[in-house]
């Protein structure tokens, strides 16, 4: 190469002149992403991977749903495995892998140990659980879904009416979900709702008054003490919330119409729900709640 000339070097072989580029612009698409990053997380959910390794699902402060591998978990001597148990809040150190990310460190923050050793509250725990899991995808940072995720198993590790926690979850994620039911006028033909017995369209995403809701396919009856209980559960803090007293046969009733709905925006049933009721027979509870 010859002498630079204006940033070009002549080249004595083809005697062409060659654009010497600067440095920064060569390298300005080069990664500069750290190799490691910290994240607090709810396990969700973990599947084998591998020999000894588990797939974790988990919901993050800091990116919303993502997926991680921990290595060598299933190993008599890990030290991370108890750290990454479904319905754990932990906080985790992640190295940067080609595909998914991979667990070099995890200390809990949170065990919420009265779930595990209550095997109905662990119920509404997986139910919780499944909920999220279901209706989310890795689709980024949500600081308000992941501050109701653990904020609830927090009140369910500590509160008495276990069933006024998860039904007051239930609306609060519809809500951030972009999914809240219409309760306060006619879905269909917009009047303000009375004091009496209404419908509930899933379909239609709310209430019907008794004149529209008679007309609509697969349309539920729902009380109006049950209405006023949902209305509730929408509009008031969890301070505000827990301090209703629900008779069981209307937590009975709230029950069977959020699984409806839920069901319906699913699009498939509720392993959680099935085994809830399951145990319930088996414990000769009938309709008695899970929570009492």
């Amino acid at each position: 190469m010859g002498e630079s000339r204006h940033g070009q070097v002549r080249c004595y072989r083809t005697g062409k002149e060659l654009a010497i580029l600067p440095f920064r612009i060569y390298n300005q698409h080069m990664p500069s992403r750290e190799r490691s990053f910290r994240l607090e997380a709810v396990v969700l959910r973990h599947s084998d991977w591998g020999e000894a390794d588990r797939l974790l699902w988990l919901f993050t402060r800091e990116q919303g749903k993502v997926r991680a591998v921990a290595k060598g978990v299933r190993k008599p001597r890990s030290r991370k495995a108890g750290h990454l148990e479904p319905l754990t809040r932990v906080g985790l150190l992640l190295a940067r892998g080609r595909e998914i990310p991979i667990v070099t460190q995890a200390e809990t923050i949170e065990a919420y140990t009265p779930l595990r050793e209550n095997l109905k509250l662990w119920e509404y725990a997986c139910h919780i659980i499944e909920l999220l899991d279901r209706f989310t995808y890795e689709e980024g940072e949500n600081r308000l879904l992941y501050r109701l995720l653990a904020d609830t198993l927090g009140r369910l590790a500590t509160d008495a009416d276990s069933e006024l926690v998860v039904h007051y979850y239930e609306m609060r994620l519809l809500d951030l979900l972009g999914y809240r039911p219409q309760l306060f006028h006619c879905a269909h033909c917009g009047k303000d709702v009375l004091p009496e017995d209404q419908y509930f369209s899933a379909e239609m995403g709310g209430v019907l008054c008794p004149a529209c809701g008679r007309g609509v396919k697969d349309a539920r009856p729902i009380t109006m003490a049950a209405l006023k209980y949902l209305r509730h559960f929408q509009r008031s803090s969890f301070g505000e919330a827990k301090r209703a007293k629900i008779p069981l046969t209307v937590m009975r009733e709230i029950e069977s119409l959020m699984e409806y709905y839920l069901t319906y925006l699913l699009e498939r049933g509720l392993n959680s729900m099935a085994f809830i009721r399951r145990m319930r027979r088996e414990n000769g509870q009938g309709s008695q709640g899970v929570g009492e």
